[in-house]
């Protein structure tokens, strides 16, 4: 619902650090106040051998310092006053890039906040449990990082077929007229989810589940409306109410009208792709309740179509771009409401990394997870990330919920498969 703002004129930079944009201001005041840990990761895989720690911040050095996001900090403020931002002058790797302990999993990591008085993103190198192959995970404070940023800064310490290039200067969009405001509205505001059993107070811990789903499957589940072909984020949508059903059938939740998914939709143009920091908007999308997995899907696939979601998302954030940088009690309880379940029921974000084939050294990237922040009120969500010839579903849930994060990843995974007959 934080749509990101307009870069701001160099009048409005001060010698103590530059506001910052809405969006950035409202994630640091969520952790700040303690409203939720703004950490967001994503989680790479890789096969082969790891690097070592010294060779990986060496070249994470090289890579990583033209990209100047990645030296910002936040102002210390008080929680009345605008943040903002400030620059460090040195790019140090040294903080950044951590090797981990061989029994560190990513759960354990996936919620630490992260202190915004540094950089606030963090790269840990995470041995495989057996020897055999790595991870990587990239965690940063949402104020600084969405997830395509963090998905733009993993492939830039990559090799790979991609043209590597320096993060572009943003610039102001260009007004839209009435007609695309319109398109984002005062219904889009109205309550339109119902409130679900495990909606509420969150943990500080997280649980993960992940489940692969092969390339091929997913393009078949995509072609099931043959002759049309279903986007797959509509197959995502469409897997997840299914799996949601599935669990309302085995009495793990009530069968309930009213599901929406609050999805993510990023609003850069193609000449910004690789621009960092938070330049997204969020379109509530109901979850289609039908019984038969292919209605799901046609459901699904008519409410979020590209088009759509990039128009709402787009007007979404011009209209709130056009707001003073002024925090005001208007904002804070439009805010709280957003944030809760009546507003959305669970968030599912997907992104594709469009990379193809990419390589740390000897080793190759096999799969990559997003682990967004659980909200208030939400404790759980999922992800699907594509990456070449591999999509990773993901279902994060607090320790409370966490008997709801492995059966619904491998739902959603199964509710594709059934597609994919």
């Amino acid at each position: 619902m934080t749509p990101p703002a307009p870069p701001l004129p160099a009048a409005s930079r001060t010698a103590a650090g530059t506001p910052m944009p809405s969006q950035d201001a409202w994630f640091h005041r969520q952790q700040s106040s303690g409203t939720a840990c703004m950490t967001v990761a994503v989680l790479g895989w890789f096969d082969g051998p790891p690097p070592t720690l010294a060779a990986l911040r060496e070249l994470a050095g090289v890579r990583l310092r033209p990209y100047r996001r990645l030296c910002l900090r936040a102002a210390r403020t008080s929680l009345a006053d605008w943040p903002l931002w400030l620059p460090e002058p040195e790019f140090d790797p040294s903080f950044h890039i951590r090797a981990e302990p061989p029994a560190t999993s990513p759960e354990e990591l996936a919620a630490d906040p992260l202190d915004p008085d540094r950089p606030p993103w963090r790269l840990h190198l995470l041995p495989g449990p057996t020897g055999d192959g790595f991870a990587l995970l990239l965690r940063a404070h949402h104020a600084l990082l969405d997830g395509c940023s963090l998905t733009t800064v993993l492939r830039a310490v990559l090799d790979g077929p991609t043209v590597r290039l320096p993060e572009p200067p943003a610039r102001p969009r260009t007004p839209a007229g009435r007609g695309r405001e319109l398109a984002w509205s005062v219904a889009d505001l109205l309550p339109r989810a119902r409130p679900l059993p495990f909606h509420g107070p969150v943990g500080p811990r997280r649980a993960l589940a992940f489940s692969r789903i092969p390339r091929a499957e997913l393009d078949a589940a995509r072609a099931a409306l043959s002759p049309l072909r279903a986007s797959g984020n509509a197959v995502f949508l469409a897997a997840t109410a299914g799996a949601l059903r599935s669990l309302g059938l085995t009495g793990r939740l009530p069968l309930l009208p009213g599901v929406c998914a609050l999805v993510p939709v990023d609003v850069r143009t193609a000449d910004q792709a690789s621009l960092l920091g938070n330049h997204y908007a969020t379109v509530r999308v109901p979850l289609p309740a039908r019984r038969h997995p292919e209605r799901r899907l046609a459901v699904a696939h008519s409410r979020s179509r590209r088009e759509v979601l990039k128009q709402k998302a787009g007007a979404q954030a011009e209209l709130v771009n056009g707001r003073p940088l002024r925090r005001t009690s208007l904002d804070d309880l439009l805010g709280r409401y957003v944030d809760s379940p009546r507003y959305f029921s669970v968030l599912c974000s997907s992104i594709a990394t469009h990379g193809g084939h990419l390589t740390l050294g000897p080793a190759t990237f096999t799969a990559l997870s997003l682990i967004p922040p659980l909200g208030p009120g939400h404790p759980l969500a999922v992800t699907m990330v594509h990456h070449d010839t591999t999509t990773v579903v993901t279902a994060i849930a607090d320790l409370r919920h966490r008997q709801l994060a492995e059966p619904l990843a491998d739902l959603i995974h199964e509710e594709i498969r059934v597609l994919a007959r």
